[in-house]
């Protein structure tokens, strides 16, 4: 078998490990900021220049037109009531009440308080978090891959990883994904070094990375665990007994930094803290093995094993997931090119040894991808597009790392069968490109455009490939390669700018224009797009677009959705599902007169859902208690706590949608009608077209019409 590689570099060898000790002029100060510029000596003079570039461009992605982002208002809400509250800040509530938390654990809502509570609540303060982190994360991959491939591998990789579109959406949002993406890429950098040198703490310092993303979205920051225990244990440059030991110190660490949250969550008593958001027994550890663990997997809701399916908003499970109608766009360009160069690269590093610093990159980017890939195609529970934005670090490394790789062989490399694998890798995914992008066809000139130069510029790079060299000329396959990269990132490119230029949907973001419904299992929303909003935060004109507090002159309607419902895989509560609020609107009349008559109570009314509550949230700048959840089936509101509430005097008002509704939601609605003052629209209505009544409320009398309910400690026997 003939075994091609990439020259050494610095890294190969063990005393060429460190960068260069630079002249002694350069250790001042000038020089050290001259050097962060130009980057080091030994580097092409290019190679920093075109980093800073990529950077830039990501930057701009990312931040263009700041005002116009709403992000996610579920999340904007409870980062909002952290700022008024160090206990919901600690626990993740959604109000400043601290009531219900959200359904994840805390880290990304800490990192973007503590951007609210040190600039002030707005859209660029909860953003300026996001927009780092996603730069950040391009930068940390370019340092990754350029150790190991070299320069021109590491521009690729990071350009790509710049251009991956649902990359570009997610990142313009205030959902947790950014974040956990960079820290998994933290973990990942840590474990490469690990594996070169063989000591112990960068493999601790890759755990406690892993542990911190696992308290940003739960157990999907654990995807990558058993790529980063086989590429440890494979490769470290450690004798095997060191390497087990070294692997159970730092399992420890992951371990602690994991739990520590969860541990002191689960200890407080139920009582002193809020009900813990999407489980089914208020514990830490059922949200983390139920609703955001096998849930998401097997499809079912709970711990308990229940098989509430839950919605797809990326379409079927299935291997052919990530290329259909929905997922194509997102993310699927490059899979084609990146499963070639990774099998391609494996087998040019096939008499490696075990310890081969390029070959373990390889597994580790191969396997990111792979289990990647896997867990979200098969998964059979609550699925958005935007998950896959963890994938897209492994596809944008393989394409830099890999291609870099097939081009050396493909030049240098004496076995003929080496003459058709960069050219083939580079038509299937022209090919792949221009099937995607003529399924949009008709969307926009940009799509047309994006087309025909990925068209023209695939067919130049495999004929110049080709011509190249048989023809011997070196020139020429350069600027074919040149061409098959503008082939491979103009379809991409253009889903980024349309994200970038877009208003994205704030709780279920995508890039391009629409392709169709995104909902199996759980209903029939159609699939969020750039172009379209799915969120309620208000914008004052001056940039406070995420529902900065309270504006007072905007309508805040949210409610139970079809998406929303589906988030858990239940119908929403005001379609039957349930009794409380579901399908509510809640007019800025009705949130002016609650305002107005809250008479002291902590929480100026309780609601459904937690989409109805997060709005009137960021309207009123009030606590809202959100009795049901996400989709109104959690049991954090029982009828002897709103007894408690009402009779304390820290709450007041409740809206109640439907008098259908099964268990304790029907139970609640039946005593609030008994005992309750049902509140007229007219109270609050400054005109007969201003009503609030809910969408599902089978009532014809004015009086409860709105759904709305006075209660006061004298209606609590």
């Amino acid at each position: 078998m003939t075994t091609l590689a990439p020259p050494p570099t610095r890294d190969s060898a063990p005393h060429h490990r460190h960068r260069v000790e630079p002249p002694a002029a350069d250790g001042t100060l000038a020089g050290r900021a001259r050097r962060l510029f130009t980057g080091a000596p030994e580097d092409p003079r290019w190679t920093r220049p075109a980093l800073w570039g990529i950077l830039l461009l990501a930057t701009a992605l990312y931040a263009w037109n700041l005002s116009s982002i709403t992000g996610n208002t579920f999340y904007n809400a409870a980062v909002y009531s952290g700022t008024k509250s160090w206990k919901a800040f600690f626990f993740g509530a959604l109000d400043s009440g601290s009531f219900i938390t959200v359904d994840k654990p805390p880290f990304a809502l800490w990192v973007m308080g503590l951007s609210a509570r040190v600039f002030g609540y707005g859209t660029w303060q909860l953003m300026l978090p996001m927009v780092a982190v996603g730069t950040g994360s391009v930068a940390l991959l370019h340092r990754m891959v350029k150790r190991d491939f070299g320069p021109v591998a590491a521009t690729i990789a990071a350009l790509t990883l710049t251009l991956t579109p649902i990359t570009v959406a997610i990142t313009r949002d205030t959902n947790p994904d950014p974040i956990l993406v960079f820290l998994m890429l933290l973990g990942a950098a840590a474990l490469m070094k690990a594996v070169r040198t063989g000591r112990l703490m960068p493999l601790v310092w890759s755990g406690v990375a892993i542990g911190f993303a696992f308290n940003t979205k739960m157990m999907q920051a654990y995807v990558v665990l058993p790529v980063f225990f086989l590429v440890y244990l494979w490769a470290a440059n450690a004798g095997l007994g060191r390497r087990i030991r070294n692997l159970a110190v730092a399992t420890v660490a992951l371990i602690v930094s994991s739990a520590w949250w969860m541990v002191v969550v689960d200890l407080i008593p139920a009582s002193s803290r809020p009900y813990i958001g999407g489980s089914t027994d208020n514990t830490v550890w059922d949200l983390v093995i139920g609703y955001n663990g096998f849930g998401r997997i097997f499809g079912a809701s709970s711990s308990a094993g229940s098989q509430g399916n839950g919605a797809s908003f990326g379409g079927e499970a299935g291997l052919y997931r990530m290329f259909n109608e929905i997922m194509g766009g997102q993310i699927s360009w490059l899979i084609p090119f990146a499963l070639i160069a990774l099998v391609a690269g494996l087998v040019l590093r096939g008499r490696a040894p075990r310890t081969d610093a390029r070959r373990a990159a390889l597994m580790l980017w191969g396997g990111w991808f792979v289990v990647h890939y896997l867990t979200f195609a098969l998964a059979e529970g609550t699925f958005h597009p935007y998950y896959v934005t963890a994938m897209a670090p492994g596809i944008a490394a393989l394409t830099g790392a890999g291609g870099v790789m097939l081009y050396r062989a493909f030049r240098e490399g004496s076995a003929a069968k080496w003459a058709w694998v960069l050219p083939a890798a580079v038509a299937a995914s022209a090919v792949w490109a221009v099937v995607l992008l003529q399924r949009v066809s008709g969307s926009g000139t940009l799509y047309t455009v994006a087309e025909i130069v990925v068209a023209v510029a695939g067919a130049v790079s495999v004929l110049g490939l080709l011509a190249g060299r048989f023809m011997k000329r070196q020139r020429l396959l350069g600027i074919a390669a040149l061409a098959a990269v503008v082939a491979l990132l103009a379809g991409p490119a253009a889903y980024s700018l349309s994200a970038a230029t877009s208003s994205t949907n704030g709780t279920n973001p995508t890039a391009g224009p629409s392709t169709g419904g995104g909902m199996s299992g759980g209903g029939g929303a159609p699939q969020g797009s750039a172009g379209t909003s799915g969120s309620s935060g208000t914008s004052n004109g001056d940039g406070q677009s995420m529902g900065q507090p309270p504006s007072g002159n905007t309508s805040s309607s949210s409610g139970s959705s079809s998406e929303a419902a589906a988030e858990s895989g239940t119908r929403p509560s005001g379609d039957g599902g349930g009794g409380m609020g579901g399908g509510t609107q809640v007019s800025s009349d009705m949130i002016t007169y609650l305002k107005k008559h809250q008479d002291g109570a902590t929480w100026l009314v309780a609601v459904a859902t937690d989409q109805t509550a997060s709005s009137i949230i960021l309207e009123s700048g009030q606590p809202v208690i959100s009795m049901g959840g996400w989709s109104g089936s959690d049991n954090a509101m029982t009828l002897a706590k709103l007894k408690s509430l009402v009779k304390s005097g820290k709450l007041h008002y409740i809206i109640i949608s439907s008098d259908t509704g099964q268990g304790t939601d029907s139970e609640i609605a039946t005593w609030v009608k008994e005992h309750g003052t049902a509140v007229d629209s007219s109270a609050y209505s400054t005109s007969s077209s201003t009503s609030s009544s809910t969408s599902t409320s089978t009532s014809t009398s004015t009086s409860t019409s709105s759904g709305l309910y006075r209660l006061d400690a004298s209606d609590v026997s």
